[in-house]
């Protein structure tokens, strides 16, 4: 104990009786080093539970500003702060809380040029964001780094934790291979979010921070777990490593940080694509009609525990090929493909018409466009 001063011993003395911490635990908590990438929703009840915990370093990522719209869900701010730096009164915050903390401020939004100098310098991520550019950048750099990167996500009464460590699971991009095109992905300020849920998948993310500090538990590698607030329901999934994956696999083909932001605009493919596109209106018409069609969701089996059409076979893109022999019927028939956003139906379409299926599509923004313009009870994810 020699090492703590009189008032760290009373501050943390909590965590001394804990086995799994001791005094052995804290120094190494006091020595850690995190990043924070969004001071908002998730990052609040975050950033507090972690310096109250004697995490040494907090990194706070954040280029906005605090807004009134903030207050609902952003604990870490008050009324007289708005129009201040999220990061420099979150660091004040912090501070107050305890002497211990180390601010390291980063007032500046996360991109393909900074992410690998900044990230580089702390022990574990937190992504805290709401943008897709920025999830799929903080994942690649942590591959290559070595980092684990803790991931939360929220929308409407829902969100999402995992941990992704390349090292010992799946990456972020083994879970969702495709950035959706920028129409199809609202942030919470399009869509709404129940203030209350960042905070409790913030405070699961703190945990699972903490965790990989001081290497105790289980922490969330290859598992997904789903929150529904409304039925007051967690559900697991278990998430498999894609040896395919354009990071993380065996051959990756991505090697350098990607401006995430065009490649979201060009998600949907090149213009004058050989794949016929389908809307997902029309295929309600066609589904409710009497036509002879089969419709392929080429997702990964959880996420069809998720969320799905009812009509829908599922055969994942990796099995495809293997499973061309039982749709040898079909290959003068109607033949609709999708997935989550569009890309990875694409793709399974090509293949189809490559072998000789003629009459294949490809269903515009997968089934996420279909909850937003066709079935608002097929759950977002």
């Amino acid at each position: 104990m020699s090492n703590f001063t009189p008032e760290q011993l009373e501050r943390y003395k909590r965590h001394f009786f804990l086995d799994e911490v001791g005094p052995a635990g804290q120094e190494m908590l006091l020595g850690s080093k995190v990043l924070l990438i969004g001071a908002g929703g998730l990052g609040s009840p975050a950033a507090l539970y972690l310096a109250a915990a004697g995490v040494g370093t907090l990194g706070l990522m954040d280029f906005d500003k605090v807004e009134v719209s903030n207050l609902q869900r952003q604990v870490l701010y008050g009324t007289r702060d708005v129009g201040r730096p999220k990061v420099e009164v979150a660091g004040e915050r912090l501070r107050q809380l305890t002497p211990d903390v180390r601010i390291q401020a980063h007032e500046e939004r996360l991109e393909a040029s900074n992410a690998e100098r900044i990230l580089r310098d702390y022990d574990v991520v937190l992504d805290g964001t709401d943008t897709f550019a920025s999830r799929y950048l903080a994942n690649d750099v942590c591959v290559w780094l070595g980092r684990p990167l803790v991931y939360g996500s929220v929308m409407r009464f829902d969100g999402q934790v995992s941990v992704f460590d390349a090292k010992r699971g799946p990456c972020y991009r083994c879970l969702f291979p495709e950035p959706p095109p920028p129409e199809l992905a609202p942030n919470c300020a399009e869509a709404g979010v129940l203030g209350v849920v960042p905070g409790v998948i913030g405070l699961l993310q703190a945990t699972e921070v903490l965790k990989l500090l001081l290497q105790q538990g289980e922490p969330l590698i290859g598992r997904l777990l789903v929150y529904e607030a409304l039925t007051m329901r967690f559900r697991q999934f278990s998430l498999p490593k894609d040896p395919d994956c354009a990071v993380c696999g065996t051959a990756p083909t991505i090697h350098e940080p990607i401006d995430y932001e065009a490649f979201c605009a060009a998600a949907a493919g090149p213009v004058g694509s050989a794949v016929a596109e389908l809307e997902p209106a029309q295929l309600k018409q066609r589904l409710e009609g009497s036509e002879d069609l089969l419709l392929i969701d080429v997702r990964e089996p959880f996420e069809a525990e998720l969320a799905r059409i009812g009509a829908a076979r599922l055969i994942p893109l990796r099995e495809l090929e293997e499973a061309l022999e039982g749709l040898e019927d079909w290959k003068e028939r109607a033949l609709v493909v999708h997935c989550h956003h569009g890309p990875r139906s694409r793709a399974a379409c090509e293949l189809l018409q490559s072998k000789g299926f003629s009459r294949v599509e490809n269903l515009r923004g997968g089934i996420d466009a279909w909850s937003l313009e066709v079935d608002s009870t097929v759950p977002r994810y």
